[in-house]
């Protein structure tokens, strides 16, 4: 479970910035909305972080810093060109100072193969938190190379951080018991200044970091508008995925007002939706349905297999082309600890939808705002002065929380 994210010179986030979504012991859980960051744990975090704000206030910036730092740490491998592909704050102060990203989110301690096989024999194993982090070196306003690159973990969440990994400037890695150079030393000739430990070092099979590398395969992001062109590799998973259909078939006939199923067709262009709809007298092909449905369609996948696998479903603007009415049904399916979420996975998102916040509690709500500089602020609603009882929707709108647009 993911419980803290920090910011720092990265797109239109300038000054650091903490999101820190620990909820305390004392706090009501009626419905199950909040997970153990670990387990045994005495703090929580919400299953659900919604991301509220004016446009153009920095809610995508906080998901995109999600992204990078996930993807540098799984992919960066890969990457074939220098730098990153990131901004840093746009201002002369800013040309010069690094990006510094970070998350804590708990996990099971000393991650190797060994504990793994205990864990596959049914074996009480310790669980803690980690913290993983990336300062990355910006001069004249590119971003160069990495500073720093370290994971620390903390067991049962207790006492100082303890090395699994670090790197310095100079592409020196200090290893732990947990994380053994032994056998890998030689890949540290070879670390690009781009390129993370992890994804570096699970290229060439280091059981540790394939490990890590598994887990962070298991977070999934919808990040920006997804042009047409972008539909027919979801069309091909789904096509490929009966079971996968079956479910999306009974939830389609649920939430779609007419939609009964779909099924696909073999083209020699590839797979094609079709829509049987009740009173229609043929079928309907993808481009002519709804962009609400095609739209629910597309983040179907993402949000079962986050279910299934425990993992982390990001998306941006999660209520475009989606009716106000099923966007609870959808964040219900995150709640459900008894059948679809029993693996305690976590949704993130980006909205616009005021109404959905009669839904939420102030745990699950994350407020963006922008200043005249430019510059984002972000912070959760348990940092503002929040009555359990108080109405979220018309506070809100009201101006009481900020992260509204301030016309005229």
């Amino acid at each position: 479970m993911l419980y803290k994210l920090e910011i720092e010179n990265f797109y239109s986030i300038r000054d650091p910035q903490v999101i820190d979504l620990t909820i305390a012991p004392n706090v009501p859980d009626v419905e199950g909305r909040y997970a153990e960051i670990f387990p045994g744990s005495d703090l929580r975090a919400p299953k659900v972080v919604s991301i509220y704000g004016a446009n153009g206030s920095g809610k995508t910036t906080i998901l995109k810093a999600l992204q990078f730092l996930i993807m540098f740490a799984r992919d960066s491998s890969q990457r074939t060109v220098p730098g990153f592909p990131c901004e840093r704050f746009n201002d002369l102060g800013s040309r010069s100072r690094p990006i510094k990203l970070a998350i804590e989110m708990g996990g099971v301690m000393n991650l190797n193969r060994e504990t793994m096989d205990r864990i596959e024999a049914g074996d009480e194993i310790e669980h803690g938190v980690y913290r993983y982090e990336v300062e990355i070196e910006v001069v004249e306003g590119n971003a160069q190379r990495v500073l720093s690159e370290a994971l620390r973990q903390k067991p049962k969440g207790q006492g100082k951080w303890q090395r699994v990994f670090e790197r310095d400037c100079e592409a020196k890695v200090k290893d732990s018991r947990s994380f053994s150079l032994t056998g890998f030393q030689h890949l540290l000739n070879t670390l690009r200044p781009n390129v993370s430990v992890l994804s570096s070092f699970g290229l060439f099979q280091h059981p540790t970091a394939m490990l890590f590398l598994e887990t962070a395969r298991k977070v999934m992001f919808q990040i920006g508008p997804t042009p047409s062109i972008q539909d027919q590799p979801i069309i091909n998973f789904l096509g490929q995925a009966p079971e996968m259909l079956d479910q999306l078939n009974k939830e389609l006939s649920r939430i779609d007002v007419g939609v009964e199923a779909m099924r696909f067709q073999e083209t020699p262009n590839g797979l094609v939706p079709m829509f049987k709809h009740s009173g229609l007298h043929v079928e309907m092909p993808w481009i002519l349905e709804s962009h609400g449905t095609q739209s629910f369609i597309k983040m179907f996948p993402m949000l079962t297999l986050a279910l299934a696998q425990g993992g982390l479903c990001i998306i941006d603007e999660f209520d475009a082309s989606i009716h106000p009415l099923v966007l609870p049904e959808l964040i219900g399916w995150f709640y459900d600890s008894e059948n679809r979420n029993q693996l305690d996975a976590q949704l993130w998102f980006t909205c616009h939808s005021v109404s959905l916040l009669d839904d939420l509690t102030k745990e699950e709500i994350i407020i963006c705002e922008k200043d005249r500089k430019g510059r984002t602020r972000a912070y959760s609603l348990m940092d503002v002065k929040v009555r359990r009882d108080e109405n979220l929707y018309r506070k809100y709108l009201s101006g009481a929380y900020g992260g509204v647009p301030q016309i005229g």
